[in-house]
């Protein structure tokens, strides 16, 4: 019995401390929120004003897992991402009962089936197209989807590998991003894309300007079979890179030429690059030092201001041509750009892509000049709308970060990626296994190939690079389809811009 009383005043008295406790924190916030000046609501309503921001956070989270349909979130839905993730495994990725699209928005593409496509003995395997044919050494690439720029830095050193060992897997290449070459990138052994940020990071002398040396030692690298000259990036065009101090390790700091721990921000533009005439000046330097092929990444936001830039290289006598241009929607993504970049500047994909093919067709360089689309591109059906409107090849980088496994927790920028794609936080990392995610990204890059090759036999093609304008019909507003090359004529088609 003395026992039990005993039991229960100590109960009593862990009790009375719960609450004393309690109490004085509830008086501390209301002290604290009533005498603070930055917060209007916890000011005027001290603690409970507390749970706003609280909602606010814990919103996003219960979005996405609860109440957002699968087609209803932004920037990817959950039919986007679980399409990845489900490729990534390997499995096969068929669905039941039907579809869950809605088909009457405007802009949707709906293929074209054939009357009588080719038997499956009737279809061929997509040929390596040259890249480069007047460099020294031409790229022959074999794949029609390929990795887009993403930064050592920006993502982590177990990402890059998995990405490189994955690429080696699938016969795919990878786009080093602006941040250099890293020795996690030559992991796999796979194809390298060199891009050449403003900033110059790993081919740069200590004031930031293009040194020839080290370009021409990144070149000699067998693995490294063209330069990416990027001018602008469709989530923050007229915006250098961003990378925070916190994620500016040693290796990093070393690998780029920089300093350790501070903010790495790349200038807003080339600076030796004032006009067209810079633009392909810089081209065929790098090419003659590299010998490799060159080609540039850009946002449109006029076709009108590139037709001067064609114009150029034809009445240019030397060979000044860019072996390719990478077109970036201005929906593209990044770890970090301001609001207003990422909204609202930029010609979207899905209206830059077919406008730069023409120019490009109008000009007579069909033949020499490549066309890379890139932006938001992640499922077979992105892909395959893009070699109808007339991309040589695809690139994506958020598709490949959501075979890594991103939830898209839109913390890419914050060192606290939960997955470990975009940190370099070594506990987060762990979480991220090479020998697993290698294999998902080969997987994811394999399953898009292997299903925009499906697309282009239903449309009665017997290979995607096959697949025209009239391939694709695209819902209007009213809800009716209208045939591509009706509502953007193909230069080719014998229809001008």
């Amino acid at each position: 019995m003395s026992y039990a009383v005993h039991a229960l005043e100590v109960l009593a008295l862990i009790f009375v401390l719960v609450l004393g406790f309690g109490v004085a924190l509830i008086v501390a916030f209301y002290i604290l929120d009533k005498t603070q000046a930055g917060d209007a609501i916890r000011r005027n309503y001290p603690v409970i004003g507390r749970f706003r921001g609280l909602f606010t956070k814990l919103g996003e989270f219960f979005r996405q897992y609860f109440f957002a349909m699968d087609r209803e979130e932004m920037p990817f839905n959950r039919a986007q991402r679980d399409w990845v993730y489900h490729a990534g495994k390997g499995k096969g990725n068929t669905v039941a009962f039907g579809s869950t699209r809605n088909l009457s928005i405007p802009g949707t593409p709906i293929f074209v089936n054939a009357c009588f496509p080719p038997l499956d003995d009737q279809c061929a395997t997509t040929e390596p197209m040259v890249i480069g044919p007047t460099a020294a050494v031409p790229y022959r690439a074999k794949s029609i989807f390929n990795i887009s720029g993403m930064s050592y830095g920006a993502i982590s050193r177990p990402a890059i590998e998995a990405l490189s060992r994955g690429a080696a897997r699938a016969g795919i290449w990878l786009n080093t991003g602006e941040g250099g070459l890293s020795p996690f990138h030559l992991k796999g052994g796979c194809d390298i894309v060199y891009q050449i940020g403003t900033a110059k990071y790993g081919v740069r002398d200590a004031e930031g300007n293009l040194d020839d040396e080290r370009l021409r030692d990144v070149g000699a690298n067998p693995h490294v079979k063209m330069f990416e000259l990027k001018l602008a990036q469709g989530a923050k065009p007229g915006k250098g890179g961003i990378l925070p101090g916190a994620k500016v390790n040693a290796e990093i700091a070393e690998i780029r030429g920089i300093p350790e721990g501070e903010d790495s921000i790349s200038p807003n533009r080339h600076r030796e690059i004032d006009g067209f005439d810079d633009l392909l000046n810089m081209i065929a330097h790098i090419r003659t030092v590299t010998g490799k092929p060159v080609g540039f990444k850009t946002v449109i936001g006029s076709s009108d201001a590139w037709i001067e830039f064609f114009e150029m290289i034809n009445l240019r006598e030397d060979d000044c041509a860019p072996d390719f241009i990478c077109v970036d929607g201005g929906e593209g993504g990044t770890g970090a750009a301001p609001m207003p970049l990422i909204d609202l500047v930029g010609m979207p994909i899905r209206e830059a892509l077919p406008r730069m093919v023409d120019l490009r067709d109008r000009h007579g360089l069909k033949d020499r000049i490549r066309i890379i689309a890139s932006g938001k591109l992640v499922n077979p059906s992105d892909v395959a709308w893009a070699l109808c409107a007339g991309a040589d090849f695809v690139t994506s980088a958020r598709g490949f970060m959501f075979s890594l496994g991103c939830i898209q927790a839109l913390k890419c920028n914050r060192n606290t990626c939960p997955t470990g794609i975009t940190t370099h936080d070594p506990r987060l990392q762990g979480g991220l296994v090479v020998e697993d995610k290698y294999l998902k990204v080969a997987n994811y890059a394999k399953s898009v190939i292997g299903e925009v090759e499906t697309v282009a036999h239903s449309v009665g093609v017997t290979e995607p690079r096959l697949m025209r304008r009239r391939h694709v019909r695209i819902v209007q507003a009213d809800g009716s389809s209208v045939p591509f090359n009706k509502t953007r004529p193909s230069y080719n088609a014998g229809t001008p811009m």
